[in-house]
């Protein structure tokens, strides 16, 4: 062969790898999202599980605080009723829909946990005590692996956005990933009284 010939195969080569690892780091990327999308689904199904059982709970204690009970019954229907594709990562209103049904969720729990001030007999009972507890962890659950994912997503979207791999995910149809975001008023302090 002549040496131009080899010259062009050579550089054919390197393009091709450069092209194939391109293209892996952007799939690669793309999966960690999903995988970190898996596990905020995963804690978030964790918290719906469990309200049946503090609802239960709480029913024997403070029968009369139904419209607290109903709410908390039909914020968690509202939860139980979304279907998300994975393609949610992909949608910031999508994903705007999921955060404030399960904001709401958590509203009406904290409502829950508000009426144990009111009933020492429900705040002292043992089951009403081990599902706090395992409700207060679940939400710690949520609070890190929301981190966790906006950390995929924005190392996604930035690998997406640098060049040449910007040409790439362009070509490819990458798209950029929804990060999750602040519930409205967060920026402002609970007012505190006595």
């Amino acid at each position: 062969m002549k040496k131009p010939l080899w010259i062009a195969v050579g550089v054919l080569v390197v393009l091709g790898f450069f092209f194939g690892g391109t293209y892996n780091k952007l799939v690669s990327g793309e999966e960690g999202v999903k995988t970190a999308w898996s596990q905020v689904e995963n804690v978030y199904q964790r918290r719906v599980d469990l309200v049946p059982n503090l609802v239960e709970t709480v029913k024997g204690y403070a029968a009369h605080e139904k419209e607290t009970l109903q709410n908390v019954i039909e914020a968690r229907a509202k939860v139980s009723q979304i279907t998300l594709s994975k393609d949610v990562v992909n949608n910031p209103q999508l994903l705007a829909q999921f955060q404030q049904s399960q904001g709401a969720l958590a509203g009406a729990l904290s409502r829950i946990f508000a009426l144990a001030e009111q009933y020492p007999n429900l705040k002292a009972n043992e089951n009403f005590l081990a599902l706090q507890t395992q409700l207060e962890g679940t939400e710690n659950r949520i609070a890190v692996e929301r981190m966790r994912y906006n950390e995929a997503a924005k190392g996604f979207n930035t690998l997406r956005r640098t060049f040449p791999t910007n040409i790439f995910a362009n070509w490819f149809n990458f798209g950029e990933k929804a990060y999750f975001e602040a519930d409205a008023g967060a920026e402002k302090a609970p007012e505190v009284k006595f």
